[in-house]
């Protein structure tokens, strides 16, 4: 039975006996500064560019305070989603209880919330790859999920708390549930088939709580999974993927206020797929068409936005 933590601080001086990252056929974010420090350190003598389904596993010898370095070789970050993120977790930890026994305490990062997957889902998704991992029998006793954001790393403690009880075995029934029902994790097996309600809104550091208390609350405690396409962390075909997630998504969620261009272009997207929209504006923010007519939440605050969004997707006929 391991033990999970979520931590907050910085990956690269986080203590541990291995730390866990993945290759997306390319670095981004904490495996980027991670590989970057052990190849100076090392002058070049290593190469971490693990293909899918390969792996790379390094001693760090000081150069980051974890004593080994695991890169997992994955699709490329277009492609790697609730499922693979699965995958990875489990991938991860069977790696090591191969080729490094003895490691007791691993570290990883969360995956998928900085390029717009649902943040819980995704850290569900995580979740039920170790707990797959698991199931086969492992060495390793503690793992801590590293999140340097610390208003993440806050909102991850408390589904930690409901989605891993620490005292439990991988077959015993979950509390909250009927003791016929064995404790499973669904993310990553099954969201393809969760609706999933589409948010248009520039990537910034000015919305990210009218994001996350805003909108990403209200959508998640209505059943949905909440995504949005951040355009500097996405890699690959950006338009592909926002038209996709659009075309699939059961509302699209739209905030106009300041005028973003690519909100504008992807509401009128929206729109030409005859998908469902609620128009999103702060009081007093000019907007750029007349929007009478559609569904508009004009709104005072992010608690008037919250209380008001809630409402709406109460309402919302989704046949």
């Amino acid at each position: 039975m391991i033990e999970i933590k979520v931590e907050t601080t910085d990956i690269a001086d986080f203590a541990c006996d291995v730390l866990v990252l993945k290759y997306a056929q390319g670095f981004h974010g904490a495996d980027a500064i991670v590989a970057t420090t052990l190849t100076q350190a090392r002058k070049g003598e290593i190469q971490v560019s693990p293909i899918p389904g390969d792996h790379v596993l390094i001693s760090s010898q000081g150069a980051v305070t974890a004593k080994h370095v695991l890169f997992v070789g994955v699709v490329p970050l277009s492609d790697f989603e609730y499922s693979e993120i699965r995958a990875f977790s489990t991938q991860g930890l069977s790696i090591l209880s191969k080729e490094l026994p003895d490691a007791r305490h691993v570290a990883m990062t969360i995956h998928g919330v900085n390029y717009g997957l649902d943040e819980r889902e995704a850290f569900m998704a995580q979740l039920g790859g170790i707990m797959d991992a698991e199931k086969k029998g492992l060495s390793v006793e503690r793992l801590s999920i590293v999140e340097r954001n610390a208003g993440r790393a806050t909102r991850l403690k408390a589904v930690l708390r409901k989605a891993w009880p620490q005292q439990r075995s991988v077959t015993a029934p979950h509390p909250q549930k009927p003791l016929n029902q064995p404790y499973r994790i669904t993310a990553g097996a099954e969201s393809r088939a969760k609706p999933h309600v589409f948010v248009a809104m520039p990537f910034s550091k000015d919305l990210e709580d009218v994001y996350v208390f805003g909108i990403q609350g209200p959508v998640n405690a209505a059943g949905y999974l909440c995504e949005r396409v951040d355009m500097v962390s996405f890699t690959g075909d950006i338009l592909e993927r926002i038209k996709s997630r659009i075309q699939t998504a059961t509302l699209v969620v739209a905030d106009l206020t300041g005028g973003n261009a690519n909100v504008y272009l992807e509401v009128g997207y929206a729109w030409g797929k005859s998908r469902p929209t609620l128009l999103l504006a702060r009081k007093g923010d000019e907007l750029k068409f007349d929007v009478r007519g559609q569904r508009c939440i004009v709104y005072e605050n992010i608690v008037d936005l919250s209380k008001k969004l809630q409402a709406d997707l109460a309402a919302l006929d989704t046949t």
